[in-house]
């Protein structure tokens, strides 16, 4: 499941962007395409865990545990 903070924009204050662009709601920015991955749980990342953005709006903002395999 992705993270339900990220939202993909095509354009933003006007400006027409050549493909979407990976945008987080919870920071209020966009964010690098290497944020998205840990967003989208991609390359064994789970947002829950690796992104202390997400933590803080979720309102889990203590250290990230362990990830268990």
């Amino acid at each position: 499941m992705s993270c339900p903070y990220l939202e993909y924009k095509a354009s933003d204050d006007g400006h027409d962007f050549d493909h979407e662009r990976p945008y987080c709601t919870a920071s209020g920015q966009f964010v690098s395409p290497m944020r998205a991955d840990i967003c989208n749980d991609r390359h064994d990342f789970h947002h829950e865990v690796d992104c202390e953005i997400y933590r803080e709006a979720a309102g889990t903002d203590a250290p990230a545990p362990e990830p268990t395999d």
